[in-house]
C-alpha cells in the first residue's frame, strides 16, 4: 500500500510526515514529556514517588518526561489524577495515541480508525488490521536500516492497538484481497507463519469482515499497479491510500479515486470468493 512525493498530482495529498522512516523527535512526546515533569514537580513528587503512585517504574517515568517514550492511555489518565492536572494531560491522550505510528502513515491512521468502510489490496506481507505481536515483531525486525528495539516494541503495540477498529460498533465492512504469496511467506518462521493464518481466519469469520485470496496461479491479475487501500468515511468521501518505501499519499480526487475503487472491483472478481478463501487457508495451516 507510493509514488515519490514529486510524482503528486492532482489530488494527491501529502501527510505532514511524509519521509522515510527514522527516529525524528517526536515533538507530541516531548511536548507531553515537559508537562508532566513541571507537573510533577510542582506537586513536590520524585521519580520514584510518583512512580510507586502511578504503578510505574521511576526508569519508565523518566523516559516519558523525556519523549523518549509514548506513554499508554491508562498511564496518562493515572497521572493526571494523581497530579490533579485538571484534564491537562488528558488533552494530549489523542495526538499522543496519533504519534505512536511512523510519520507518513499518521493521517491514514486517523482515517482509518473513523471510516465507514476499508478495502485492503495486499501483495508483500498480512495487511496490519491481520497481523499478531510476533508476526508484527518479526516484520520490523527485518527493516533495513535496523530500528532499535524500543521503537520495535513501541509499533507493535501500536499496529495491534489499530485492530481495535475491528471490533467497535458499528464496526467498518472490511474487505481484504491477498496475495497467495503473502500467506506462504514464513516472516519469523513456521510457528509464527501458522498464528498470523490462524487469526486471518478468525477475522475472516466476523460478520463485518470478508477476505478473498489471489491465487498465484490466476492468469489475470488487475493488481500489478500494487498495494493499496480504500477508505470510506462516514461523509461517504472516498479516498484511497498508497504506500511504498516508507513514502505515502492519499488520493482524494474523485476520478483518480473511482479508477482505485474500480480496479479494487475487479480484483474482488478474480480472487477466490471470502468462503473458497477460508478453506485455502484452513489447507495452508494444514500443511505446515
Amino acid at each position: 500500500m507510493t509514488q515519490d512525493e514529486a510524482a503528486m498530482g492532482a489530488g494527491a495529498v501529502a501527510p505532514s510526515g511524509a519521509q522515510p522512516e527514522g527516529k525524528p523527535e517526536n515533538g507530541v512526546a516531548v511536548a507531553f514529556g515537559r508537562q508532566l515533569k513541571l507537573l510533577r514537580v510542582r506537586a513536590g513528587f520524585t521519580r520514584e514517588e510518583f512512580g510507586k503512585l502511578v504503578g510505574y517504574a521511576a526508569q519508565s517515568v523518566a523516559s516519558f518526561e523525556q519523549g523518549r517514550r509514548i506513554p499508554q492511555p491508562e498511564f496518562v489518565d493515572k497521572a493526571d489524577r494523581v497530579l490533579d492536572a485538571g484534564g491537562l494531560l488528558v488533552a494530549l491522550k489523542e495526538e499522543l495515541a496519533r504519534s505512536q505510528y511512523p510519520a507518513f502513515f499518521r493521517d491514514a491512521a486517523r482515517l482509518e480508525a473513523e471510516a465507514l468502510e476499508l478495502f485492503l489490496y495486499a501483495v508483500s506481507a498480512v495487511p496490519g488490521l491481520l497481523q499478531t505481536e510476533e508476526y508484527t515483531r518479526a516484520l520490523l525486525a527485518m527493516r533495513r536500516p535496523l530500528l532499535d528495539q524500543d521503537t520495535i516494541e513501541q509499533r507493535v503495540l501500536s499496529r495491534i492497538a489499530r485492530q481495535e477498529v475491528l471490533n467497535r460498533w458499528p464496526a467498518p465492512l472490511t474487505s481484504f484481497v491477498i496475495e497467495e504469496a503473502v500467506l506462504r511467506r514464513p516472516f519469523g518462521g513456521k510457528v509464527v507463519l501458522r498464528g498470523v493464518l490462524e487469526q486471518i481466519l478468525l477475522v475472516g469469520r466476523q460478520r463485518s469482515v470478508e477476505i478473498q485470496v489471489m491465487p498465484t496461479v490466476r492468469d489475470d491479475n488487475a493488481g500489478l499497479d500494487g498495494p493499496f487501500t480504500l477508505i470510506t468515511r462516514r461523509s461517504g468521501e472516498q479516498i484511497a491510500y498508497l504506500e511504498v518505501q516508507g513514502r505515502s499519499i492519499l488520493l482524494t480526487d474523485r476520478d483518480e479515486v473511482r479508477s482505485v475503487a474500480a480496479r479494487y472491483g475487479i480484483i474482488r472478481s478474480q480472487a477466490l470468493t471470502p468462503q473458497e478463501s477460508l478453506v485455502f487457508i484452513e489447507k495452508l495451516l494444514g500443511e505446515l
